[in-house]
């Protein structure tokens, strides 16, 4: 078997663009599936039949998360690799041929669950390869491959809709998907696994008497929700309250879309640096507390020219958390329990995102912007006693 040491340098950095991909691919399948709405209301469905159908893909991710990561401590990385992308290229493809829409509605739901695949196996093959020295680095990069597959998925499923139709449309993430699982079925090598403890028997379970994975759970939950909240109503806060056009609120969106996949890369470079990934983890947490709540203050007094700077700065920082959370969960989980551990961190972190768009928008409905973005300070607050201070 091939040990670290003696993977290539190039060997090792292809692997982390084929989990890009792969994990890019099921971004695209789950986050992509909401640039359908247009052309499922336009054959005749209410937005809320066509809300629902669109929301599949994330509720089969959901479900299925931890489920996978029992499949790659048991199975191996490779072949959940493999396998889920190639179910979402099955499940895919189907959807392109069905008129039924209880049908549509399960291969979507299918075709997610396939999605939840490459979460977790995608980081245990960095954690395995790559050297605790750059893995911040690696992780942040693949970290990247949700804002990635959000702009392919915007660019090319509206489009591919206009000209050719919905059903072309879904063969959009179909196709990346079949592509990602034959690429990683040719590129993709399982990282060793030392021996579990004494040789023999099953690994220890490391959140037994032990609360450092449980508080980064927590923690992740907790600083999502800023996170989820800038993303998911800045655009209306620019274009309601600042006076923005679409246009131009749409493009500032997008570039914090990309200064926040940057600043996801700058953070994981930072804990190789600092030899640590928790110490970034807290100090990210209090500064986003501060930024969110300057926000506030801001947004209140109208102060816009204040406001909207503080906004891009707050749309890095809240997603900055993101692969150092990742990483140490990986770390710390250890080889054996590391892919259940990183299903457990990513399903808590997408309920409570899934959660923010109707409690937040009650939350700004009855009480205004300033309001919300000071409670989603305080939530990011509440995160920084929880951070572990050390890892093991």
């Amino acid at each position: 078997m091939t040990t670290v040491t003696e993977m290539g340098t190039a060997r090792r950095w292809t692997m982390l663009g084929l989990g890009v991909f792969a994990q890019s691919a099921s971004a695209v399948m789950v986050n992509g599936a909401a640039f359908l709405l247009p052309a499922l209301t336009q054959r005749g469905l209410s937005l809320t039949t066509a809300g629902l159908l669109v929301a599949m893909p994330l509720v089969g991710l959901c479900c299925t998360l931890i489920a996978w990561g029992w499949v790659v401590d048991q199975v191996g990385e490779r072949k959940a690799l493999v396998a889920g992308p190639a179910v979402m290229f099955v499940a895919g493809a189907a959807a392109a041929g069905v008129s039924n829409y209880v049908a549509l509605g399960a291969l979507l739901f299918l075709a997610g669950a396939g999605a939840g695949s490459t979460n977790g196996a995608s980081g245990r093959v960095i954690v395995g390869w790559f050297p605790p020295d750059q893995r911040g680095l690696a992780m942040g990069i693949r970290q990247t491959a949700q804002p990635l597959g959000v702009a392919i998925g915007a660019m090319a499923i509206p489009a591919v809709a206009a000209a050719h139709g919905f059903s072309t449309a879904v063969l959009v993430p179909a196709v990346m998907a079949g592509a990602a699982a034959i690429s990683c079925l040719i590129g993709i090598v399982d990282p060793p696994r030392p021996e579990s403890a004494g040789g023999s028997g099953r690994p220890a379970n490391p959140y037994r008497g032990d609360s450092t994975l449980l508080r980064i759970h927590v923690v992740s939950v907790l600083l999502v929700i800023p996170q989820a909240t800038i993303w998911t109503f800045g655009l209306l806060w620019l274009h309601r309250d600042v006076g923005l056009s679409l246009a131009a609120a749409g493009a500032l969106v997008t570039a914090t879309q990309i200064l926040g996949a940057g600043g996801r890369i700058g953070a994981g470079v930072w804990s190789d640096r600092v030899g640590s990934r928790l110490r970034p983890l807290r100090t990210v947490a209090v500064a986003a507390a501060i930024c969110l709540s300057a926000f506030a203050v801001a947004a209140w007094t109208q102060q816009w020219w204040a406001a909207v700077p503080i906004l891009i700065a707050a749309s890095v920082i809240t997603v900055a958390d993101n692969g150092l959370a990742f990483t140490a969960v990986a770390e710390i989980a250890g080889p054996y329990w590391s892919g259940r551990g990183l299903g457990i961190q990513n399903t808590g972190q997408n309920l409570a995102a899934a959660a923010v768009a109707p409690v937040f928008g009650a939350l700004i409905t009855a009480a205004g912007f300033p309001v919300t973005y000071l409670l989603t300070a305080l939530i990011a607050l509440a995160a920084v006693p929880l951070v572990p201070r050390g890892s093991r």
